[in-house]
């Protein structure tokens, strides 16, 4: 059961408080559960019962009233005798206004041997009148309008920018996947990159170089203090650099016109990091010292055998 606002329970409260002569909190407390509801006798409420307006009676055809017969002499009275008093002028007062007109009385219709001729007087019933304030506590609600009940789930027929998982974007990411895992097999033929042999730790290599995807990192080692190229920036870019970038570009659309932000963080982070590879493969020598590839050679093992810059 829905639960009824504090605003609408308390209006009500005062409306029957009032109607009931009780205190509000012993209602409230009466329509919230908390208190047992009074009983009030019949006689001491006061239910205003519904007023019946009569419609008004369809207007009547004139009747034509009967011929008036001569009276009977022998019945009339003798004719009263009216003594007229003489006013002295200085009494003569001016005429009263006249009085009212009595109503018409109703039309008399022929005699058909039940009412002597005459109609029964109709009775008209004074229309109540209704009480010129409203009750305090009473909202006068009106409609405005009915509104149908719709699915939960709604079914648009327009066509949108969307298309189904399957076939549509299954079938691309298939024949992407294809494409690359033959790449790779053509790569893998014709590239030789065989086994060095045993580690030896009497003959450390010179120069000693990680592979391809943490020599960036050992690029930056030559530059900065360990603690910093190898503990702070790794730590402040690759981990929170990472996870604060969906709180600083907070951009909902899906267009690269409007994620410019989005793409110059990710253009820095991209360029800087492939610089410091390649420096690290190409341009660093023995002593991981800088090197020309095109003069000293490349000292990296996975190009020495298919990379020759000059005879080298």
């Amino acid at each position: 059961m829905p639960e009824i606002p504090e605003e609408l329970l308390r209006r009500s409260a005062e409306a029957k408080a009032k109607a009931l002569g009780l205190p509000v909190e012993q209602i409230l407390a009466e329509m919230r559960g908390e208190a047992p509801v009074t009983e009030v006798p019949a006689e001491s409420v006061d239910v205003p019962r519904p007023t019946f307006v009569p419609s008004p009676p369809p207007p009547s055809v004139p009747e034509i009233p009967p011929e008036p017969q001569p009276p009977d002499p022998a019945s009339a009275p003798p004719p009263a005798i009216t003594a007229v008093a003489e006013t002295p002028p200085a009494a003569v007062k001016e005429p009263a206004p006249a009085a009212e007109e009595p109503a018409p009385a109703a039309p008399e219709a022929p005699d058909n041997g039940a009412g002597n001729g005459r109609l029964a007087a109709t009775v008209s019933v004074r229309p109540s009148v209704p009480p010129a304030g409203v009750p305090e506590g009473v909202r006068h609600q009106r409609l405005l309008t009915v509104v149908k009940a719709r699915a939960i789930q709604q079914v648009k027929a327009d066509p949108t920018d969307k298309v189904n998982t399957w076939p549509h974007l299954m079938i691309a990411e298939f024949t992407a996947l294809l494409a690359m895992t033959a790449f790779l097999l053509v790569l893998s033929t014709i590239l030789q990159a065989p086994l060095l042999e045993a580690a030896n730790f009497n003959a450390t290599p010179n120069p000693s170089k990680a592979p391809w995807y943490f020599l960036g990192l050992q690029e930056m080692l030559s530059y900065f203090d360990p603690q910093i190229a190898g503990v702070t920036v790794p730590t402040v870019i690759g981990i929170v650099g990472f996870m604060m970038i969906p709180y600083i570009d907070r951009n909902p659309s899906t267009r690269p016109s409007d994620r410019k932000l989005a793409i110059m963080l990710f253009t820095i982070f991209l360029a800087g990091s492939a610089t410091l590879t390649i420096l690290g493969v190409l341009f660093r020598g023995p002593g991981f010292n800088f090197a020309y590839p095109w003069v000293d050679g490349v000292f990296f093992d996975d190009l020495k055998d298919w990379v020759d810059f000059g005879g080298h």
